[in-house]
């Protein structure tokens, strides 16, 4: 039987010092343009990393560790909370794409409903585990950013905070996304919106109402917030209170939905009650990935870049472990009125 020879292949296995050979630079030189550092220029990185895709270079995790204190690794929390129409997948592929070619690489660590979300971030930095995290569904008092920040931990969250401390951000103007929406149906004569919104303790659901009721009240019409549930519950949730709700009066006659699966079920509901899309109701939605058009062409709908989200999250908190300040890092995609487009 063939012997396993560990030393002949650690041999074989391809180095910096290889990499250095391969492109004629410095092993320094390799090794600063794999961690991507700031002082080495894009087409060297570039170089540096074609080379080492060719060769079949891993970095050898504990040497690296043991040598620098990093782990080379970019950790993104998410929640773990079912729902089909999430822009999760998109969001995850779009950051595991840019990082790409960098030193780093990412591992996902969900949270359950009934898990305290601060768990997984506590994990994280008390065992070394990444050199950087992303997270979503901020609040305007989050405690994780606090955490973080008390830790000096790089991070970047998708979504603000309010609690005067500057970090990396990615956001989807949703105030201006709540304005913009009441203002599409209030000029197709919708006077009593009703309100499909995220859980109100997150920081983009009250961006989002007050924007719906700012416009409301320049447009001089109501605005009302469902109760009961969220744009975040189950389909068939939001569908049987739906249902219910247009079994009282005074009827709203126009929704605007921050999900698609929020704008899918109250649709289905108010279809089952015999009424039609775009002419008994009107409904805005904003979604991530392009699909109520499919369903009703009727819908108005805002698109929400899910893909520059994720592409800026990673940049941004590669830039924090950089130390690069966190203004850099901070980016708002903003509606506008042209978004709201039918499929018509």
């Amino acid at each position: 039987m063939a012997q396993f020879d560990s030393a002949a292949a650690t041999q074989a296995r391809p180095t910096l010092k290889t990499i250095a050979q391969e492109t004629g630079l410095a092993v320094a030189t390799v090794s600063r343009a794999l961690s991507d550092a700031p002082d080495i220029g894009e087409a060297t990185k570039v170089r540096v990393r074609e080379a080492a895709i060719k060769l079949g270079y891993r970095p050898n995790r504990a040497g690296v560790r043991l040598r620098t204190g990093k782990t080379n690794v970019i950790a993104l929390v998410i929640s773990a909370e079912a729902d089909v129409m999430n822009n999760t997948a998109k969001l995850l592929y779009a950051i595991a794409d840019s990082l790409r070619g960098s030193s780093y690489h990412l591992v996902v660590m969900p949270y359950f409903p009934d898990q305290d979300p601060l768990d997984p971030i506590r994990y994280l930095v008390e065992t070394g585990s990444a050199d950087g995290i992303i997270f979503n569904q901020t609040k305007a008092d989050d405690p994780r950013v606090a955490y973080l920040a008390q830790h000096r931990i790089p991070f970047a969250t998708h979504g603000r905070s309010n609690m005067g401390l500057s970090h990396p951000y990615f956001d989807y103007d949703n105030q201006a996304f709540g304005i913009l929406a009441v203002k599409a149906l209030a000029a197709r004569g919708c006077r009593h919106i009703y309100g499909i919104v995220p859980p109100q303790d997150q920081m983009y659901a009250q961006h989002m109402i007050a924007g719906m009721f700012e416009a409301a009240a320049a447009c001089d019409i109501t605005v009302e917030l469902a109760s009961g549930f969220t744009s975040d519950s189950s389909g068939a949730h939001i569908e049987g209170d739906v249902a219910t709700r247009w079994g009282q009066n005074p009827r709203p006659d126009g929704i605007v939905s921050s999900s698609t699966t929020g704008a899918m079920s109250a649709v289905a509901a108010l279809e089952r009650w015999g009424l039609c899309t775009g002419v008994d109701f009107q409904i805005a939605s904003k979604e991530a990935i392009q699909f109520l058009h499919r369903f009703r062409r009727e819908i108005l709908v805002a698109s929400e870049d899910v893909d520059q989200a994720g592409r800026s999250l990673a940049r941004a908190v590669m830039d924090a472990i950089e130390g690069r300040p966190a203004e850099t890092g901070q980016r708002l995609q903003v509606p506008q009125l042209s978004d709201f487009k039918t499929g018509e």
